[in-house]
């Protein structure tokens, strides 16, 4: 199993959300966060924004669903600008063991 964590643009969060529930992957947990890239944040004029808000997807999938996942948030969280930063990223780790809290089944 793999854990993808993706940092994707508020505005790009319900179509990748829809898009991944369409490819059949609807498990998926949404949390507001904020945060920077490598550009170090936002500067206007004298002013830096450096706590820009993002969208965290998290979702456990199998190990051969693993492209299909990570090729539909490349898709549709892209915002397609040329020279574009801030778009996000997306993170994948090992994930050991999976538990349904209800029922005490491990597995997905």
């Amino acid at each position: 199993m793999l854990m993808i964590r993706a940092i994707v643009r508020p505005e790009k969060t319900n179509t990748v959300m829809a898009e991944l529930n369409s490819a059949g992957f609807p498990a998926v947990t949404r949390i507001d966060v904020v945060g920077r890239g490598k550009q170090r944040g936002v500067r206007v004029g004298e002013v830096v924004y450096d706590e820009i808000p993002k969208e965290l997807l998290m979702l456990v999938i199998r190990d051969e669903d693993k492209e299909d996942v990570i090729s539909v948030i490349l898709k549709y969280a892209k915002t397609g600008e040329k020279g574009a930063f801030g778009d996000g990223k997306i993170f994948i780790t090992p994930v050991e063991e999976a538990y349904t809290i209800s029922s005490g089944s491990k597995g997905l």
